[in-house]
């Protein structure tokens, strides 16, 4: 058994479920579940020097750089030393994965491999509640109320990197950049792979996975 201050990754492309299976892990095992994406929503709501830094470059219509999202990121970790934790798509490039190596040492990095029909496909069907962060998708978790927020009654949106015109594009960018990255933990032998079309399908293998490193909750282990 690892230590419990277990600290792992879930990475994979857009609409492969990572932030399913890390909400599972997260909830199955007592991790602190760290999305890199709610952190930047947080930071841009509260006005932090991140956060504002963060909107400059998202008002013109530009990716927030490695170097941005990697100060958030380690800031967090920071904020949780001495916690078991869980880090949901990052790191996503190989500076944020040599950025992370200066503060820590990952001992779990699961990849999720989703045929590129089946993420076009999920990302098609995806809606989002921009204030909360919430996703939605018409197919396996739809908004109660078509196209509207179950929380709030707030209208959703399509984000356009979600349009089927550019999600083969962001594919390519994701891959391009998580190769090395890849590499990088498999060539420590931290590294996991899983492959399938369905969520619910790959969560037990990697439920097994983790309860070889910890023991589960009992009384709050995922389904």
């Amino acid at each position: 058994m690892a230590s419990r201050l277990l600290r792992a990754a879930v990475l994979g492309p857009p609409g492969s479920g990572k932030g399913t299976v890390s909400r599972r892990v997260a909830l199955g095992f007592g991790l602190q579940h760290l999305s890199s994406g709610r952190l930047l929503r947080d930071s841009l709501r509260a006005g932090s020097e991140v956060g504002d830094a963060a909107r400059q470059y998202l008002e013109k219509g530009l990716l927030v750089p490695d170097h941005v999202i990697t100060r958030l990121v380690l800031s967090e970790l920071e904020l949780r030393r001495g916690q078991p934790w869980l880090l949901d798509g990052f790191p996503r490039t190989i500076g944020q994965a040599e950025a992370l190596d200066k503060v820590c040492d990952l001992d779990l990095v699961i990849s999720l491999n989703i045929p590129f029909e089946t993420l076009k496909e999920r990302l098609s069907r995806r809606w989002l509640h921009p204030p909360s962060g919430r996703v939605y998708n018409l197919d396996f978790n739809p908004p109660l109320v078509p196209g509207v927020d179950d929380v709030t009654g707030e209208p959703l949106v399509q984000q356009e990197d979600d349009r089927p015109e550019a999600v083969a594009a962001q594919l390519r960018r994701y891959k391009d950049a998580a190769k090395p990255v890849i590499e990088l933990y498999r060539s420590r032998g931290v590294l996991h792979q899983f492959s399938g079309t369905e969520t619910n399908k790959i969560w037990p293998y990697v439920h097994a996975l983790f309860s070889s490193k910890l023991a589960p909750l009992q009384s709050k282990e995922a389904n």
